[in-house]
């Protein structure tokens, strides 16, 4: 009878309980408190208080329930927080959540009003999509128009299934905007939203300044996101129609767990959680880099981060303002070289491989053919250019645009067309001009279908390198590990080394020999070939190709493909005939050719390398080795940035990381890579200015020994300039060809730099070594 009692007791406690963490429904009137929470069916997701990063506050929202570090993906309250634990949520019988401190009675959030006239027997579920919805108890669960749902109104991430957009019917906004920091989930600077003034857009912006546009759908992806591809992962959607515009994602592998996340910093993020490592794994990052910055070119203005400097006009166009864009103010864009005056006569000129213009001053329409558009566009004095609204299959639809052309940009791959609206004269100058070029084509032919072919044999690449590799570990492929690279045979290398000739040999490095070869175009090429007593490997070739292949600029080394066949595996650059740098400022005779003025362009160019590296390029890369004999010169005595076989790549808002395998160059490396293995873009920078002292010195920093004070060359400048005596460092030969107001520049005064310091000349050589990846141990940092 007690034990009947007891049974009884409990039930009647349970009943008593409003709320179980065991539930993944809440009823009207049911209370969920602090420590209690709703699970969705599968336990995929739990609702309920939280406290974010380091804070203290409270907050209610939602985050994955079997995933060990808590990652939170919808805050209801994120601007007012609580300060306590006396709150509770409650569902009230007009089907609405509400938030309120049980202390003071205030409702700190709720849901809104009720978009139903009369709710009856109101129910809150958690879905296993990560969605909590509300509807009427007894009706079947409508998920696509629910009462009121969590997935209309997006915090910082989006989930699969989420709709980025607009509801046109309702007039719901679904953006995204990041938390302020990682310990407050408030509404952060940015924010990413479809601006639906013309054809509909991405837009990142930063308070109201638009930082950057991902730019229209074009029936394969954003305009500006020419690396959204297809993938086994999950498929993605815009839907346009005159009830919704959206973006959406949903999965193809349902067992994948993957999110898309506005970072404090205003960087997108795409992260896979990793079961067997229990950590977030970062999948693709929105790498910005110079060119994304909106409207950096002004109107007309095209930009193109291969190119330096990175802004130009699109033929037919000249500056606006000749003066201004000179010293690089590109603000005020460019203008038709022949103005627009609507006459007779007036066509299009198309240029391809663009990101397409703002088209917040457009016009659209979905069934219009191209032709159709053009003749739309022809009629309309104000219309400036034109082109498909859906390039997908046949292309259809059209796509208008009146007044300034503003934030093109030159896109290399999977980039769109654009018509621009030219004066009849201009058009017979730009046909012309292609007339007299159509002589050259011929003589291409050849190469033109050998660079198909190699294209087309680039998969093999593809799969030897990452496909196989992660069918073996089960992981997803990351996105920046996409390899198009051409594939050269084995018999066009040997043909144009002179099967390795030795009068065809350049040097040798870590990696091993480099030849020089011409192809049967008459192209030279340097080809790099993995020796078989080489200190590196498959490792740093692959490591190589992933970290060069995607990037774009006149200060760093081109690579045009590789080659593996058997035993053979070999990297094939652009041939610079001046060699490395390391040629002329070491030799006493060729280090005359090398005036101020050279010098100082150098310099100048390596800074320009080292800055999109750092911060300009889609990847952000840490050379790692940065030195005077990885620097190669082109026939102008233009730098290059060169052998990036030990380069690593960060992500995200990474800065440091730390290794056990340190690789480098004695001299170069910075003392807190040396000693402990951390490094960062400033491990970079500390070798540049290593570079630049050799530059300015014509001496060796490992090899240079001061008579007096055994000091090498860093040690010996940091003397001279806390003598005030920095002049005398710079090599003799330069004479009074060095411009003093080019090295007297406004900056912070330095630290002591880390240097060797008191060795004699003989410990020095007995610890000399060429070996390219031994640590330092010798290193003192004072």
């Amino acid at each position: 009878m007690n034990k009947i009692k007891l049974i009884f007791g409990f039930l009647v406690l349970c009943a008593s309980i409003t709320c179980t963490h065991a539930a993944d429904t809440i009823s009207a009137n049911q209370i969920l408190r602090y420590n209690e929470t709703i699970v969705s069916p599968l336990e995929t997701f739990e609702l309920g208080f939280f406290n974010p990063g380091n804070s203290t506050n409270h907050y209610v929202g939602i985050w994955y329930k079997k995933i060990s570090n808590r990652t939170v993906v919808w805050v209801a309250n994120r601007n007012t927080p609580l300060t306590d634990t006396s709150s509770e949520l409650t569902l009230t019988l007009q089907g609405v959540l509400v938030l309120r401190n049980t202390t003071t009675g205030y409702v700190v959030w709720s849901s809104g009003n009720s978009t139903t006239s009369s709710v009856r027997n109101p129910i809150g579920q958690l879905l296993d999509t990560g969605n909590f919805i509300i509807y009427e108890e007894g009706e079947r669960i409508n998920q696509e128009d629910p009462i009121w749902q969590s997935f209309d109104f997006l915090t910082d991430t989006l989930l699969p299934g989420m709709k980025h957009g607009w509801n046109l019917v309702t007039g719901t906004e679904r953006s995204y905007t990041s938390w302020k920091s990682d310990d407050d989930p408030g509404f952060g600077e940015f924010s990413y939203w479809i601006d639906t003034r013309g054809y509909p857009q991405l837009i990142l912006s930063e308070g109201r300044e638009i930082k950057l546009r991902a730019g229209p759908w074009n029936g394969l992806g954003f305009t500006g996101t020419p690396n959204l591809s297809p993938n086994t992962f999950y498929n993605f959607t815009f839907v346009l129609n005159q009830r919704e515009i959206y973006y959406q994602y949903n999965l193809i592998d349902t067992s994948v767990i993957t999110r898309l996340v506005l970072q404090p910093s205003g960087r997108l993020e795409r992260f896979f959680w990793i079961d067997s490592k229990q950590e977030w794994s970062l999948y693709w990052s929105r790498q910005n880099d110079l060119c994304d910055q909106y409207a950096l070119c002004g109107p007309f203005g095209n930009c193109n981060i291969a190119k330096s400097p990175a802004c130009e006009c699109l033929k037919g166009f000249e500056p606006t303002s000749p003066d201004q864009w000179k010293i690089t103010d590109w603000s005020q864009g460019c203008r038709h070289t022949i103005p627009i005056e609507c006459k007779p006569g007036e066509g299009f000129n198309n240029y391809s491989d663009l990101k397409l213009p703002d088209t917040r001053e457009s016009w659209y329409n979905q069934t219009m053919t191209l032709i159709e558009c053009e003749k739309m566009c022809k009629r309309n004095c104000s219309c400036t250019a034109y082109t498909h609204s859906n390039k997908s299959g046949t292309g259809s639809g059209c796509l208008l645009w009146f007044g300034d052309l503003i934030d093109i940009k030159t896109i290399a791959e999977n980039g769109d067309t654009l018509y621009i609206r030219m004066s009849p004269s201009e058009l017979d100058s730009i046909a012309n001009s292609k007339s007299s070029s159509a002589g050259r084509r011929v003589k291409v032919i050849v190469p033109v279908a050998f660079v198909v072919f190699t294209i087309l044999t680039s998969m093999c690449l593809y799969y030897r390198f990452n496909v196989k590799k992660q069918q073996q570990q089960g992981t997803p492929r990351s996105g920046n590990e996409d390899l198009d690279l051409p594939l050269f045979g084995l018999p066009t290398i040997l043909k144009a080394t002179n099967n390795f000739s030795m009068t065809n040999k350049l040097g040798e490095g870590g990696f091993g020999p480099v030849y020089k070869g011409v192809l049967e175009d008459g192209k030279e090429i340097a080809v790099k070939r993995l020796a078989k007593t080489s200190t590196q490997g498959l490792h740093e070739f692959k490591n190589e190709v992933i970290s060069i292949s995607k990037l774009q600029h006149r200060n760093l080394v081109r690579l045009l493909g590789c080659c593996i066949e058997g035993d053979e595996v070999m990297l094939i650059y652009e041939y610079m005939p001046n060699k490395s740098l390391n040629s002329f400022i070491f030799s006493k005779t060729q280090s005359q050719l090398l005036d101020w003025n050279a010098r100082y362009h150098i310099i100048i160019g390596i800074a320009r390398g080292l800055l999109y590296l750092h911060q300009d390029s889609r990847l952000r890369i840490i050379h790692r080795d940065l030195k005077v004999s990885n620097i190669l010169l082109d026939k102008d005595m233009n730098p290059k940035i060169s052998d990036f076989g030990t380069a690593r790549t960060f992500g995200g808002n990474q800065m440091a990381e730390k290794t056990n395998r340190v690789v480098g160059t004695y001299g170069y490396m910075a003392p807190e890579y040396a000693g402990n293995g951390i490094f960062s873009t400033k491990s970079d920078v500390y070798s540049f200015g290593v570079l630049v002292l050799e530059i300015v010195c014509g001496e060796k920093n490992r090899e240079f020994i001061h008579k007096e004070h055994c000091n090498n060359l860093i040690g010996h400048a940091w003397g001279l300039h806390n003598e005030g005596r920095s002049l005398q460092v710079v090599a003799k030969c330069l004479g009074e060809s060095i411009n003093v107001s080019q090295s007297e520049v406004p900056l912070p005064p330095p630290k002591e730099p880390g240097f060797y310091v008191g060795i004699s000349t003989e410990d020095t050589r007995q610890s000399s070594s060429s070996n390219n990846e031994l640590s330092i141990t010798m290193l003192i940092g004072r």
